[in-house]
């Protein structure tokens, strides 16, 4: 039987529910507002400056630091006590479906363990129905967003430079950090994609080449020398345990809640929201919080989980459209591989730089595609991988002792990848509900997962790997990919960890769940602020947009709380 909830004490302005880029993002500006927050984590606690291990080589770790089931990315990665499973709270799918549902469980979220890459969606991006008839619209445009790309940009660290393409945006004067320079292999595919009508640019990347100095939270510059996925004790790379939470912290308007496991939302008064519920995941104690507003940012998948286990039975919170739930897409994701062999045996040298990659491929096609020339409706962008390392086994003969150790040799270094990522565009086949019969260990319903890639995906995907050939051949390339269909070749759905719109805005409180400030239509002190709430999914990364929007529904919801609307 579960024990009764007990009231939390602390009187706060605003409960908000997660600490990744959108949590840490509202509970730094509404401090900043002078709102008192209350943050629910469902992770644990973590400190990347007494946790992380930056310099230890892989050898040094259980099975060389090879991926593991608790440690998927591998034993030195930065997420702990997350992951594809979690232990007594599991995920179900429809039949015939393949999806990946990637949660953290640790303070800061996913910003402790992210690709970093962070471009800007453009205005075809916000509009996409008005282009092609498919899928719909934000209620907002590019220059709605734009001003608060401006001020995240500068915030959390982006070094990048000029793109000067359709649909990808620049960013004015001031925002950006100066780009690394590119890496040997970069510049030899910038060479060969260049002179087949390529275009190839600096990436931008939440990665710091320049000092952030900060009296509470100081920042260093990337030195180039270890993974970013295992954390930065100096906070060069962007997350939000050592940036926006302490900075939030230092307020003293901040009090964060570790292992606390939202269920609900619980409702009051005229319509409203009173707070949430938690679950202690330590000790199974379940706790209510009061609050004036309610801030979901737990993910898209766990903020839609927490709608659906709220208000009406069977129904969910924030529903009256129907679309809660609906809509839900990922990124489309493929690899592609080529042994160079101007690359082989080349003298050794550093060639880290910044964590990943230092240029990739825009999408390049949109006029071909708005002429109706492909046969896939969205685009995608090549990100770059390809410096001295272990080489893949395709690349090396089948030798052994000490040809082989000089067949490594001279491989390391001459592989090159170019790694598809894609816009999907929603279908009704793919969606998230509640399960209706299985709970996790605290007793709250799970959600169930239907997903499928539609023709857009699969043709995208076939169109990326005949354009990475093309590079790869233009360079005397090996092929290293395996000659299979393209559906055989994609990832699955979740895999890429960029779920989006199952809580979409919209103009219409009938086709959507939100406004274009997050606000829900149906209960108008609940504001959702992740990736549950976009219109699309550009195959653009998703966590600067989200960002951005988090950074607009604050500074409203703020606005709101101090004028007495929420009173």
């Amino acid at each position: 039987m579960a024990r009764s909830p007990k009231v939390a004490e602390s009187a706060v302005d605003v409960v908000i529910v997660g600490s990744g880029a959108a949590g840490g993002m509202a509970a730094y500006t509404l401090t900043k507002a002078g709102v008192r927050c209350l943050i629910l984590e469902a992770g644990r606690d973590y400190d990347p400056q007494a946790e992380v291990n930056m310099f230890a080589p892989e050898s040094d770790a259980p099975l060389r630091g090879t991926g593991t089931p608790d440690k998927p990315f591998g034993y030195f990665d930065a997420t702990v006590d997350g992951g594809w499973q979690i232990d007594g709270e599991p995920y179900t799918m429809t039949e015939g479906s393949d999806f990946r549902w990637w949660r953290p469980r640790m303070l800061g979220g996913r910003t402790n363990h992210w690709g970093r890459h962070v471009p800007r969606f453009g205005a075809y991006d916000f509009k996409p129905f008005s282009r092609d008839g498919l899928g719909a619209d934000w209620p907002i445009g590019y220059d709605d967003v734009a001003p608060f790309y401006d001020r995240v940009e500068r915030m959390i660290g982006v070094n990048g430079g000029k793109i000067g393409l359709e649909n990808h945006p620049d960013s004015p004067d001031g925002c950006l950090m100066p780009p690394p320079k590119p890496r040997v292999p970069e510049m030899l595919i910038t060479a060969a994609a260049e002179s087949l009508g390529i275009p190839v640019r600096a990436a931008h990347t939440a990665v710091l080449t320049r000092d952030m100095p900060d009296k509470v939270a100081p920042r260093s510059a990337c030195f180039n020398a270890t993974p970013c996925t295992r954390g930065c004790t100096i906070g060069a790379m962007f997350q939000t345990t050592t940036s926006l939470l302490p900075m939030a912290k230092a307020t003293g308007k901040l009090r964060v809640v570790t292992d606390a496991m939202v269920s609900r939302v619980v409702m009051g008064t005229r319509g409203r929201a009173a707070g949430v519920e938690y679950v202690d995941r330590k000790t199974g104690q379940r706790h209510q919080v009061t609050a004036r507003a309610v801030v979901l940012a737990a993910g898209t998948g766990e903020t839609t989980r927490l709608l659906l286990n709220s208000g009406e039975a069977g129904r969910g919170l924030a529903n009256s459209s129907g679309q809660l739930g609906r809509n839900l897409t990922d990124s489309t994701g493929a690899s592609f591989r080529a042994f160079i062999p101007g690359l082989a045996g080349r003298p050794r040298y550093n060639e880290d730089g910044i964590g990943g990659q230092h240029i990739y491929i825009p999408f390049w096609l949109y006029e071909q595609q708005k002429r109706g020339e492909l046969d896939f409706a969205r685009g995608y962008h090549f990100e770059i991988g390809g410096r001295f390392g272990v080489p893949a086994e395709a690349a090396l003969p089948r030798v052994w002792g000490k040809d082989l150790k000089q067949a490594v040799r001279n491989a390391s270094g001459a592989t090159i990848n170019l790694t598809l990522r894609g816009e999907m565009i929603p279908n009704k086949d793919t969606f998230c509900e509640i399960d209706p019969t299985m709970k996790d260990k605290f007793g709250i319903p799970v959600l169930r997962f239907a997903f499928r890639w539609s023709k857009h995906e699969v043709n995208q995907v076939a169109h990326g790997r005949r354009a990475a050939h093309s590079v790869f051949k233009r360079l005397n390339g090996t092929i290293l990919d395996p000659d299979l269909p393209p559906e055989q070749i994609m990832t699955a759905g979740g895999e890429i960890i960029h779920e989006l719109g199952t809580a979409r805005m919209g103009a219409d409180p009938k086709s959507s769940v939100v406004d274009s400030y997050g606000q829900t239509w149906d209960v108008d002190n609940v504001v959702l602020m992740d990736g549950a709430t976009f219109a699309s999914g550009p195959h653009k990364n998703p966590t600067l947009t989200i960002l951005a929007l988090a950074l607009r529904a604050s500074e409203r919801l703020a606005t709101r709380l101090s004028s007495g609307a929420l009173a």
